[in-house]
């Protein structure tokens, strides 16, 4: 098999495609084995040939897999036909009095055909020897794409939408089984899937961290009280670190407990990155919350290029009034920056700071929203130590005498001096500043990780109690979310973008109707309408939707 480059006439577009050269009689054609996608520029086409050429791998071994002995191929046809028969030949079959037939189930196979495809080809299903644990996992990661709940509600999701039945007990002792090792190769099955996705090409690497919080105020050696990014400091949580590359495409992650401060949990990621994946020649980039000298520190040891958000209000007070002076700056080539400044900070190290007057509009009116939010609140609230505590405001409050709150004009004045600006501390001298700017703008892309992990996902609140429990709770939650970023970037590369809530409701009402016959008890099956994207997901993972009624041959059920 080959990856082939196919040009439109008088067009940008160029199809990309999988093919393979089969011999019929004395000449070799080639067959088209899977459509990748249409690449409108250069950019697009490279991302779709390193996809193509991860797919190939897939469909190589997919393909050398299928020659089995006569026997393993008999037993896997027979196994095929149990589930469902083609309507091909079969229409006396199909010769029903409706009248006799009635809905007995009603079951959604989307989730499970699509995702599950992508969770066997990632290398999930081999976590564990096959047998009961192995399914109640599987089952579980497509409960919580599928809709996240508690694992409580999850077998019951299964049982009533999905028709598969799990004993709650056994999905807890299945969790008992996702210890440090089992965890350790998600790990590395998700790093593994992601660079070859990329072809290779994981040279920028996105980190931060976030807080999960649980429906408990116990704390452990694990969840422990903290700074809260939730705002719920009298709950024990966990502290959550992620790394991503620049596609948004996860590459691992840490867990730590709950009152580690995140600027301290940079040294065991990177430390587990390098040790366990070899990654070298990477760009890392970080917000300020990373920002310390012992952890720039440990970058440049590990010989890690980086770019970290600067606080540039921290900053000494002669660099400070260079840094708000215009006249220091020069305009630049960039979409986001009107002008900027670039200037040597530490030994090693260059300060890039950006202006842009959009962003200065912002900063400004978002300062007076937050200014008459405050004044209304002062105008109604007698309660001080309320207002005093609400961060969204503490630092334009000041109290006169014992019992008086007022504005402190001077700090909204300070403020203002800094809106529009924007900087980075990294050790690329070689790299334009448009261009260090332009990669640390790429950091929502981490961002996105976390809202989807999050909200789509339901990672948190966390229900579990012992820190076994927990760290098996949040593996199947990346594993869910491994799945759920990969079909993401394949349906945006391949068709269109389409938000995971999209993806996750367009399969969910890929669904079929199973009806039986009162008489005969025969077994009918008949595939739901779908949307209008369901079919373009379902190529994206080379399977095809299917419409036509058949009949179920297995009357177990």
């Amino acid at each position: 098999m080959f990856v082939r480059i196919k040009s439109t006439p008088n067009s940008p577009r160029k199809s990309v495609q999988i093919v393979s050269s089969v011999r019929i009689g004395n000449k070799v054609k080639q067959k088209i084995m899977r459509h990748v996608g249409i690449a409108m520029n250069d950019e697009e086409l490279e991302s779709l040939k390193d996809l193509a050429e991860h797919l190939k791998v897939g469909l190589e071994a997919e393909y050398q897999g299928s020659l089995l002995p006569l026997e393993e191929a008999a037993e896997a046809a027979i196994s095929a036909r149990k589930a469902t028969v083609d309507m091909q030949g079969l229409d006396d079959e199909m010769q029903v009095n409706l009248s006799q037939v009635y809905e007995a189930q009603r079951t959604i196979v989307g989730i499970h055909e699509v995702f599950g495809k992508l969770y066997k080809e990632i290398g999930f299903d081999k976590l564990f020897r096959p047998g009961s644990a192995q399914q109640m996992l599987y089952h579980t990661v497509m409960a919580r794409i599928a809709k996240p709940e508690s694992k409580r509600e999850s077998v019951a999701m299964l049982e009533r939408d999905f028709g598969v039945r799990l004993p709650l007990q056994k999905v807890y002792r299945m969790m008992d089984k996702l210890d440090d090792k089992a965890i350790a190769k998600v790990k590395k099955l998700s790093f593994d899937l992601t660079k070859s996705t990329l072809n290779e090409k994981v040279n920028v690497l996105f980190y931060d961290c976030t807080t999960l919080y649980f429906e408990s105020f116990t704390e452990d050696e694990l969840k422990q009280n903290g700074y809260s990014k939730d705002l719920k400091f009298n709950q024990p949580q966990v502290v959550l670190a992620l790394i991503a590359t620049q596609e948004g495409l996860p590459v691992s992650y840490e867990v730590f407990p709950g009152s580690m401060y995140e600027g301290h949990t940079l040294i065991q990621a990177l430390t587990t990155l390098k040790s366990s994946y070899a990654v070298n020649e990477v760009v890392f980039v970080a917000d300020s919350g990373l920002l310390n000298q012992d952890n720039l520190a440990l970058l440049e040891s590990c010989q890690l290029k980086y770019i970290v958000g600067a606080r540039l209000k921290n900053v000494n007070v002669k660099l400070q009034e260079k840094l708000l002076d215009p006249k220091n700056y020069r305009a630049i080539m960039d979409p986001l920056n009107d002008r900027y400044m670039n200037v040597e900070y530490k030994k090693g190290q260059r300060l890039i700071v950006g202006f842009s007057d959009k962003r200065a509009k912002k900063d400004k009116h978002d300062r007076d929203k937050a200014i008459e939010r405050l004044k209304a609140k002062l105008s109604k609230n007698k309660n001080i130590k309320s207002l005093l505590t609400n961060y969204g405001h503490k630092k334009y409050l000041e109290v006169q005498g014992e019992s008086t709150l007022t504005i402190n004009e001077d700090k909204l004045a300070q403020d203002a001096k800094w809106d529009g600006l924007h900087g980075v501390i990294t050790n690329m001298h070689e790299a334009q500043a448009s261009e260090v700017l332009a990669q640390y703008r790429n950091l929502w892309q981490i961002e996105d990780c976390f809202r989807v992990n999050k909200h789509d996902l339901k990672i948190r609140p966390i229900y579990h109690w012992t820190p076994a429990r927990i760290q098996a709770h949040i593996a199947i939650a990346y594993m869910a979310f491994v799945c759920v970023k990969h079909l993401n970037y394949r349906v945006a590369l391949q068709y269109q973008k389409l938000s995971p809530e999209v993806i996750r409701k367009e399969l969910l009402h890929v669904q079929v109707s199973i009806l039986k016959h009162r008489k005969t008890e025969k077994k009918y099956g008949i595939p739901s309408a779908t949307g209008a994207h369901a079919a373009k997901i379902y190529q994206t993972m080379g399977l095809s939707l299917a419409s036509t009624p058949f009949v179920i041959v297995d009357n177990s059920m």
